[in-house]
């Protein structure tokens, strides 16, 4: 590395980001371990209900929850509402735009726990059958499986029209390259954080020199850039700050060679 190198590097450093992720990051590969444990929310009618049971029960509850907590400890998503809001929040800019339409702000994750942080889930289940009654809280796999689901239970509400099944099947092999042992060490996880503001500060000085060049990241910095996304309050704010707007995740380039 030479000093004009160095120089950038140490600058890139500098980076403040709002969220501890590293920390972040070990909760989302335990999280996407569990889900590749759970096929079934890669796709078919199982994962037709849990996008729907995501939009009309998890996010409500969500909005209401942003107002005024409504449980006395963390709110607990369940697993497939989990999985479709994980990948709803991995394109941050339509995520922001769908919160805004339907609930007038970005519904961030402050005060809410992983489904899979073995934390008590009693009190959010509660709430969740007082709200809908006839849905419950953990995915009926076997309605799901043997209940035609209709498009039509679409009709009756206002919902995003984003491709959430797309979203999913792109998301859905992501934890493959990301599952080895190693990946989870801190010496690991560190290098990439690092290499993450590394990577933002490449777009920083690309767009101040007006380059428009897009380099995909390679898997450990879109690792970190996943975890970022996964904060939407942080993202929006850490990359308004930096580079005077929200930064894009295209998910449909799967080039890691560039």
């Amino acid at each position: 590395m030479d000093m004009e190198q160095e120089s950038e590097w140490n600058a890139a450093q500098t980076i403040s980001i709002s969220e501890n992720l590293l920390a972040a990051a070990k909760r989302q590969l335990q999280f996407l371990e569990v889900v590749d444990r759970n096929r079934w929310l890669y796709q078919g009618p199982t994962l037709q209900w849990a996008i729907y049971r995501y939009n009309a029960c998890w996010l409500p509850l969500l909005a209401k929850h942003s107002e005024s907590p409504i449980t006395e400890g963390p709110l607990v998503v369940p697993l497939d509402c989990e999985w479709v809001w994980h990948c709803h929040r991995l394109n941050p800019v339509r995520y922001k735009s769908d919160c805004e339409e339907f609930y007038g702000k970005v519904l961030g994750n402050c005060n809410v726990a992983s489904s899979v942080q073995g934390l008590s889930k009693r009190e959010t289940e509660e709430i969740w059958n007082k709200l809908y009654p006839d849905e419950p809280y953990d995915l009926d796999t076997t309605r799901a499986l043997t209940t035609e689901f209709s498009e039509a239970m679409y009709k009756t509400q206002s919902f995003s029209k984003y491709d959430f099944a797309l979203a999913i099947e792109r998301q859905s092999p992501f934890y493959y390259q990301v599952s080895r042992p190693h990946v989870k060490s801190d010496l690991f996880l560190e290098a990439a954080v690092a290499r993450y503001k590394g990577f933002l500060h490449l777009i920083r000085r690309n767009r101040e020199r007006s380059i428009k060049q897009f380099c995909v990241p390679t898997y450990d910095i879109d690792l970190i850039w996943h975890t970022h996304q996964l904060h939407p309050a942080s993202y929006c704010k850490d990359l308004t700050e930096l580079i005077g707007k929200i930064l894009e995740h295209d998910d449909t380039d799967q080039n890691r060679a560039k």
